[in-house]
């Protein structure tokens, strides 16, 4: 077989991820281009399987805000924050939302165009690292030389440096997994990692499913916010649209936050996972979409500053500097 016939599980992951990710970013690109009348714009959205985004995918909220202002929505779906950010420093997604993690990598890669939107309160208990019931691992300070499994560059990632910093273990002493949720979940469930460092709803499936243990999760650790992100040449053409979409995250929030039930039940389907676990996952869900304010920046900031120190992020970035301010 020659080597442009590979199929993608061949292939290494992070080499297989960014070609997947290229193959849908021109997709997105060719169906935005195929729909868009004369007469219209289009907002292509990014969003995961779970999260307020999905939800207003379903209800059909952003397209009605929207289509007075002359726009179209379209919406593509992604695995993770690291590839959806990928595709929106590639032009090919507009807005999407990602934990604290990914926004800081994608800053670091595109900083003149990459752009905070908003973002939701802290959720420290909606991420977690997981360990097997009967495992004999009690503290963090444990993993040491032990295999940890994580979604590289994403918001557990982060959670997993920071408890290890507080056990006074240090990140080269563990041996990272870095595998998708899925992928994380099948090695967890068989025993081919030591842990797990995941977020909701995965979190509440691995818990329930496996009988895991949680040995910390993000409180008095991480914040765990959910960000919404965009470009800054797209924001700033299209001001009014930004606003709405932000305008109508803040409805879907008022009205998930007290129907969790109703939103597991909605969800289930498309995610898999069975309402009754979605609703603990949910129920550690925060709501209420705010503009970033300092205390949310120096948070973020901190988050930047501790991938940098451990020569994880390539260059120092400047949280501040990508921030979209209030009625731009």
């Amino acid at each position: 077989m020659s080597r442009s016939a590979l199929p993608l599980a061949t292939l290494r992951p992070d080499i297989a991820r960014r070609l997947w990710t290229a193959l849908l970013v021109l997709a997105i690109v060719v169906s935005g281009t195929l729909i868009a009348r004369a007469d219209e714009r289009v907002i292509r959205v990014g969003y995961q399987k779970y999260g307020t985004l999905v939800l207003l995918k379903g209800k059909g909220l952003l397209e009605q805000k929207l289509r007075p202002l002359g726009y179209r929505v379209v919406w593509a779906e992604f695995p993770s924050g690291p590839p959806l950010l990928e595709a929106l420093n590639a032009a090919a997604v507009d807005v999407g939302s990602a934990g604290e993690a990914p926004p800081v990598f994608a800053q670091a890669a595109n900083p003149g165009e990459f752009l905070y939107v908003a973002h939701e309160p802290p959720a420290p208990s909606g991420e977690a690292i997981l360990v097997a019931k009967d495992s004999p691992i009690r503290s963090v300070a444990d993993l040491r030389g032990k295999k940890v499994a994580f979604n590289k560059g994403s918001n557990v990632q982060y959670l997993l440096v920071r408890a290890l910093e507080r056990a006074g273990v240090p990140y080269e002493a563990i041996t990272p997994v870095h595998l998708s949720p899925a992928d994380a979940a099948a090695a967890f469930a068989r025993g081919a990692v030591d842990a797990w460092a995941i977020w909701d709803p995965f979190l509440a499936s691995g818990e329930r499913s496996t009988g895991a243990r949680t040995l910390v999760n993000g409180s008095d650790l991480v914040p765990n916010r959910q960000f919404y992100l965009s470009r800054r040449s797209f924001a700033e053409a299209n001001g009014a649209a930004i606003d709405a979409v932000v305008a109508a995250i803040g409805e879907i929030d008022a009205w998930a936050k007290d129907n969790t039930d109703a939103v597991a039940a909605e969800l289930a389907p498309s995610i898999g996972i069975p309402a009754a676990v979605l609703s603990v996952a949910l129920k550690r869900q925060t709501y209420g979409v705010t503009p970033l304010d300092a205390a949310t920046v120096a948070d973020q900031q901190r988050v930047a500053d501790a991938f940098h120190a451990l020569g994880l992020l390539p260059k120092p970035v400047t949280i501040a500097d990508a921030v979209r301010k209030p009625g731009r």
